[in-house]
């Protein structure tokens, strides 16, 4: 394949670069400086930064091999968490390489057509100078958080550790509205199992604890990543930024009680469900074995009178067939009122 081949190539690789680097900017005092560099510019963009607390923020999506290494070579990022970075599919992590952090989030967005939370990936890289953001699949939009972010002057003027902590928030907020779109589904699915109706809600149940559970993997470990930014003890990450973390660790642990949460409400109504199929099967066998006996009395009374003995009481009698009929139908009333008294029919 020429494509393939060819991406080696300079020009090729520009416009590779120009595909998946969505913004580059350099940031100085909480405010974007207007460099004049092209967004796939990075070099220029690092050179734009001669101040002691300018910092360059570049965002990337879906990067291959050779346009992210084109970056780590600017920024000389480890080769670990850029290998990390391309082949994604990354538990929720933060490590430290040399001088820099390296961060992993799930973004998580709700389908709910289909009862179904789809899953991405953003990776951040963290130095003093820089931040590089790495976005896999068509979850939170960073460019719209980028955006905000630029609104908040105050906040951004923490320099690199203000884009990790937008970017979490933008995520963790996310989360927050999926966990709203399952519960509305779960309420959906216990009144279903709790009606009058007979409903088959087994296979919504089981498709469900599997979306939660796909919930539970993106959140639940990104309580230890949240805890450590909060510590205000990490290389990169300023002590007046820590009470920002701490917020976004708040609701990180809020959708975790929530997703378990929803886990047991979705495994009692499993067993509600089968329980009830339980009791109406048994309700079923009692009205089947009502109606056997109401239609074994007759049958019985009509297979002795078809036995075709020469000397049978009332077999020459005038009136023997309507009171055998009468007979018939009067016993089985009196079954049919007793079952039904009885609860069985």
């Amino acid at each position: 394949m020429p494509d393939e081949q060819d991406r080696s190539h300079p020009a090729t690789l520009a416009r590779h670069n120009d595909r998946v680097i969505v913004d580059s900017a350099v940031y100085r005092d909480g405010t974007r400086l207007a460099t004049g560099c092209a967004r796939d510019d990075v070099e220029a963009a690092v050179a734009a930064a001669t101040q002691d607390h300018d910092f360059v923020w570049v965002g990337l999506h879906d990067p291959g091999a050779d346009e992210l290494a084109h970056v780590a070579k600017t920024f000389d990022l480890h080769p670990l968490a850029v290998e990390d970075a391309v082949h994604a599919h990354q538990r929720p992590k933060l490590e430290r390489y040399d001088d820099g952090l390296f961060l992993v989030l799930k973004t998580l967005w709700y389908v709910d057509e289909r009862d179904a939370v789809e899953t991405g990936e953003i990776n951040l890289f963290l130095g003093h100078h820089y931040v590089v953001t790495v976005r896999h699949g068509a979850g939170v939009d960073l460019a719209q958080a980028r955006h905000d972010l630029e609104q908040r002057a105050a906040v951004l003027g923490q320099g690199p550790a203000a884009v990790v902590y937008a970017v979490c928030d933008r995520v963790v907020d996310e989360y927050e509205a999926v966990g709203s779109a399952l519960e509305i589904d779960v309420d959906e699915i216990e009144r279903s199992v709790f009606s009058g109706d007979r409903t088959n809600d087994a296979a919504r149940i089981y498709t469900l604890k599997r979306e939660v559970l796909e919930f539970r993997r993106a959140a639940a470990p990104l309580r230890e990543p949240m805890s450590r930014l909060s510590g205000g003890s990490l290389t990169g990450v300023p002590a007046d930024a820590a009470p920002f973390f701490r917020d976004v660790h708040d609701h990180v642990v809020r959708v975790v009680e929530q997703v378990e949460a929803l886990d047991d409400l979705l495994s009692s109504a499993l067993s509600a469900h089968l329980a009830r199929i339980s009791v109406q099967q048994n309700d079923d066998m009692r009205r089947i074995s009502a109606w056997v006996a109401i239609i074994a009395l007759p049958t019985m009374i009509a297979g002795i009178y078809g036995m075709n003995f020469a000397y049978m009481p009332e077999l020459t009698w005038r009136y023997g067939y309507p009171v055998v009929v009468a007979g018939m139908v009067i016993a089985c009333t009196v079954l049919f009122r007793l079952f039904k008294r009885a609860g069985w029919l």
